[in-house]
């Protein structure tokens, strides 16, 4: 390879940290290329103001960088997994999938309560449908208010007093050094993470054997395992950012477990299976597919239909 791997990558505090560990590891190889950090701007970096579940489409943080990618433009694309689509852009793949932090979500507060002790009606900020529908479950009381920018952004604006309390993702949180701020670490069985929540992928184009030799040692078994199977339960359930899905799968004495829920948006109702495999590649897929259909089996399919046409935004 002629010259440095050109690593695509947002230019937030947390994109650029995990590219960053990305370009860290492909230097600890013997002989490993110099690397270079190309900042790209996503659509979901320019649409601030408007709630992401209000938008069309899907891949708001990624499309661009994939595109770059495909184009020539960059080798390695970087992402939080949690933002790509379970169906890749065709020509890309994920050369590798990072050990998986904390999946679990965070509650930062301003008094330093946990999400039980915060007052009556208290102003919890977050941009996330899922989280929004997890929080009127378990707070009915709160007022759920919206919630965009970088991470230290919407520390700042909970600091300053827009919100009593917000929600972040404890990987991310925990990445910039900012654990200190966290009140409380969700329960993952009340609380579930979003799927992959706490996994940096990194892509490269199929037919790049010269890059994706040097991502081939990067990648972890235990987080390839949860990831394929949380991954197969969100695609054969046609979700995305915009439906109120949980998912955690764990990886323990070689059994591989999933367990899921899908939550109504006012809390009321709220749906769960779970299922075990064999800690191997063949199950994972298929331990996905068989907890989404349990949830198919109990009513999913009619749940998320009637929160997107409650969602349903008139165009302008």
């Amino acid at each position: 390879m002629s010259g440095p791997l050109r690593i695509g990558t947002r230019a937030s505090a947390l994109a650029l940290w995990q590219a960053r560990e990305v370009a860290a590891r492909l230097a600890a190889q013997a002989g490993a290329p110099a690397t270079e950090l190309v900042h790209i701007r996503t659509s979901g970096d320019l649409q601030t103001e408007v709630p992401l579940w209000q938008t069309g489409g899907r891949a708001f943080f990624t499309r661009e960088i994939d595109r770059a990618l495909l184009d020539g433009a960059v080798d390695v694309a970087v992402h939080s997994l949690k933002d790509l689509p379970t169906e890749l852009e065709a020509g890309i793949t994920l050369g590798a999938l990072l050990p998986r932090a904390d999946p679990r979500d965070a509650l930062l507060s301003r008094s330093g309560a946990g999400l039980a002790a915060l007052p009556a009606g208290a102003r919890i900020g977050t941009s996330s449908l899922r989280r929004r529908a997890f929080l009127a479950r378990l707070r009915p009381d709160a007022a759920l208010l919206e919630l965009r920018g970088n991470v230290p952004t919407r520390i700042e604006r909970l600091q300053r007093g827009d919100y009593d309390a917000i929600v972040l993702a404890a990987a991310g949180v925990t990445r910039l050094g900012l654990a200190q701020h966290v009140s409380e670490y969700l329960d993952s069985e009340s609380f579930p993470p979003a799927v992959s929540q706490g996994v940096i992928a990194v892509c490269a184009r199929s037919g790049d054997a010269a890059t994706r030799r040097w991502l081939g040692p990067l990648d972890d078994a235990d987080a390839r395992l949860s990831v394929t199977a949380e991954r197969a339960l969100l695609r054969h359930l046609e979700g995305g950012c915009q439906v109120p899905l949980g998912a955690l799968a764990t990886v323990r004495d070689g059994r591989l477990s999933l367990m899921a829920a899908i939550c109504a948006l006012d809390g009321k109702r709220q749906l769960s299976a779970r299922a075990h495999a064999p800690a191997a590649a063949a199950e994972a897929e298929a331990l996905g597919i068989r907890v989404a259909q349990e949830l198919l089996g109990r009513g999913a399919a009619d749940l998320m239909q009637k929160e997107r046409e409650a969602r349903a935004v008139e165009p302008p």
